[in-house]
């Protein structure tokens, strides 16, 4: 077998990782780093022992808190501003998917003579090199810290991503602490996020390999033991540990065996309806998993007792065919809402959103299963 696999350089998993931040930083040969981030993070506290352990040890750190949920254009581009004008030669993002796609971006656009970032749209299209940059999750779902790929919403609902080597940080930090205070919705959908992550990696039809497999079972296996501690009992810190390192284990494996349907279904829900990512992805998941469940029947069966142990007794065609409904069953025993019009979608929204889902082929082409525009409107009927 052949294939490529990259991920970041290294990793540090480790609760009150805040004493970490300056050694990591002087590592990189930053002395002047911007810390990204979104205004709830902010006033939540979460960057206050991080800042603080920084100003201790001496480094002057300037800060953008200004990242908003599907980061429109305008606020990639003032974060680029801020480090300019702080003259940063670093970049720490910190928090949600969003403000770790910006920071990608910002240290790849604040460099001097860098790229426009309409240049730089798809794939491996950004020349150069990037400013250091030093990743900090606070929330376990996207797995944007260990992935490649920054998407920025552009004009009123489009959404495009930057997918390129140098958007790989240099350095992650894992610290479960920081998730402790995340509400059950946010958690339930975050970790819904990740798992679709993984099942997407495990059942990718053009880069699928070994290391891949092996990332999205463990990570199947972490996030299906915790995900209902953790919403139920949020302070439960081994449940929030492996929610996070299992999250981190699935961005791996959908790096290097990208995502599908699922997300290419998901994105213009967010698009249009502004629905968080997560809960987008949970909306249609079951549905698209009956869907490929023609073609991917096996690797479902495979993945169905690492999220549902009690499914292991079952012969591999019933735990293939059981394995939509149990994903349903838990994300309605999770909270979350279960249908296309629980969030404002009517039935005449449909074909607009099947037309913006067959815009995602950058997506489509890793489906298991071909998917046209009628049967993108089949599903999205049957969420409604």
């Amino acid at each position: 077998m052949q294939f490529d696999f990259r991920t970041v350089g290294t990793i540090l998993c480790q609760p009150g990782a805040a004493a970490r931040l300056l050694e990591q930083c002087r590592a990189l040969g930053m002395t002047r780093p911007l810390l990204v981030s979104d205004p709830g993070v902010v006033r939540a506290g979460l960057t206050t022992p991080f800042l603080q352990a920084l100003a201790a040890g001496g480094m002057p750190v300037a800060v953008f808190d200004q990242v908003e949920a599907d980061p429109p254009e305008d606020v990639v581009l003032e974060g680029v501003a801020a480090a300019q004008g702080a003259a940063a030669d670093g970049v720490i993002g910190f928090g949600g998917g969003s403000a770790m796609d910006t920071a990608k971006l910002v240290a790849v656009l604040a460099r001097p003579r860098a790229q426009a970032l309409a240049d730089i749209y798809g794939t491996d299209r950004v020349s150069g090199p990037r400013l250091p940059l030093i990743q900090i999750p606070t929330t376990a779902g996207t797995g944007s810290e260990v992935t490649p790929i920054a998407i920025v919403t552009t004009g009123e609902a489009q959404k495009m991503g930057v997918v390129a080597r140098q958007l790989l940080a240099d350095t992650v930090i894992l610290d479960p602490d920081l998730t402790l205070g995340l509400p059950p919705a946010v958690t339930a959908a975050t970790g819904i996020d990740a798992m679709v992550h993984a099942i997407e990696a495990f059942t990718s039809r053009l880069r699928k390999n070994p290391l891949s497999d092996a990332l999205a079972r463990e990570a199947l296996r972490l996030l299906g033991g915790a995900i209902v501690r953790a919403v139920q009992a949020g302070s439960d810190r081994q449940a929030r540990a492996d929610m996070l390192l299992g999250a981190m284990l699935a961005g791996q494996a959908f790096t290097n065996a990208p995502v599908a349907a699922v997300h290419a279904l998901a994105y213009p829900l967010g698009g249009h309806f502004h629905v968080p990512h997560g809960l987008s992805n949970a909306l249609v998941l079951p549905h698209v998993v009956r869907f490929n469940a023609v073609d991917a029947g096996t690797h479902y069966a495979e993945l169905a007792p690492l999220l549902f142990p009690d499914l292991g007794a079952q012969a591999p065609d019933a735990r293939a065919a059981l394995f939509a409904d149990r994903l349903a069953a838990l994300i309605q025993a999770l909270g979350l809402p279960t249908t296309l019009r629980a969030v404002g979608v009517t039935e005449r929204d449909l074909p607009l959103l099947a037309e913006d889902a067959m815009k995602q082929q950058r997506l489509l082409v890793n489906n298991p299963r071909p998917l046209s525009r009628d049967d993108a409107l089949s599903i999205y009927r049957l969420a409604l």
